[in-house]
């Protein structure tokens, strides 16, 4: 394993600092566990907690600012954060208006959110929750039940959080980030495997001309495995499952061309050339186009293509300031 870290054990802890230090004017790190909140607490909006575990950076402390998200909570890399953890944060950033968490379909991130919600709640802060769901590749994983969660999920941490900073209600908040969870879909595929810093080796292998189509943003095995295509195919197949799975012929859609840590813009540009075409043929019309890193799998090389389905109001808040380390205006 070759990797630019100095303590296995500590990995996580010198990540998070490195981000405080880079970005003191967004973010400030509590003292119990790798949680990091918005540098200045805004009183009197619902506040939105996410994590997971670490390795999909800039995801998730990366959207924590303002218009996104209020705090992130980092596990261990690949590894959902305790109860305990997520409690702090959610102590945090609560206000009168109440907390939503946005947790991604893992069953121990699912678990110790809710459990961290139950806490709360028994000290008088009003929890409420999103599951995000949106990879069509795969129903059941080795980490889940139901679909997976994966980078859809940040097109929720946009939607949500700018409804949040306009004043609106729990359940309002809540609502709105349901709604993007069932209009957004995602699928991927990558041609190299990632190493967690723990384990020291690849968390699977795949031959030099072979890929992995579906593939989660953990390693976790796709739907097939098969040679490698050009750009083109793989997008086109992707695209495929995702538009065969809700109808958004005539819909104006959000598109994420995200990077899995190892593929060079170039390629993603590449790729998203292709996505572009084909929505253009389907009669699917493009509202906003977003391309790059934004929930990585450490240095897997792949990507994943999510498409979300617009509505005036989405399109919005899609629309609504945001300040924070990783999101950037289109």
């Amino acid at each position: 394993m070759k990797k630019f870290i100095n303590d296995v054990s500590k990995v996580e802890e010198q990540m998070v600092l490195g981000m405080v230090k880079a970005y003191p004017n967004y973010l400030k790190k509590l003292d119990c566990g790798n949680v990091v909140v918005r540098s200045n607490k805004k009183e009197g909006k619902v506040a939105l907690i996410s994590g997971g575990g670490s390795g999909h950076e800039p995801a998730h402390g990366g959207f924590v600012g303002e218009g996104m998200l209020d705090a992130a909570v980092a596990g261990a890399v690949f590894t959902s954060p305790t109860p305990d953890q997520i409690l702090e944060g959610i102590r945090a950033i609560a206000t009168d208006a109440g907390v939503l968490m946005v947790v991604k379909n893992y069953t121990g991130d699912v678990m110790n959110f809710e459990m961290a919600a139950d806490m709360a709640e028994l000290e008088g802060i009003p929890v409420k929750h999103v599951v995000t769901n949106d990879d069509v590749a795969v129903k059941d994983s080795l980490y889940t039940i139901g679909r997976r969660g994966v980078a859809g999920t940040v097109f929720v941490h946009k939607i949500a959080g700018a409804k949040a900073e306009q004043g609106a209600s729990l359940d309002e908040v809540q609502a709105v980030a349901q709604k993007v969870i069932d209009n957004v879909r995602t699928m991927g595929a990558a041609i190299t495997p990632c190493t967690v810093p723990a384990a020291g080796k690849p968390g699977f292998e795949l031959g030099e001309d072979e890929m992995e189509v579906g593939i989660g943003i953990h390693g976790e095995p796709g739907t097939h495995r098969e040679k490698v295509r050009p750009a083109d195919e793989v997008t086109g197949h992707l695209l495929d499952q995702i538009l065969g799975d809700i109808d958004y012929v005539g819909h104006e859609v959000a598109v994420m061309v995200n990077g899995s840590g190892a593929t060079p813009l170039m390629e993603l540009f590449i790729i998203n050339n292709h996505v572009a075409d084909v929505l253009a043929e389907k009669g699917v019309k493009v509202y906003k186009t977003f391309v790059g890193e934004y929930m990585t799998s450490i240095e897997m090389q792949g990507f994943s293509i999510s498409l979300l389905r617009l509505d005036d109001e989405m399109k919005q808040l899609l629309d609504a300031p945001a300040n924070t380390p990783a999101w950037k205006e289109v």
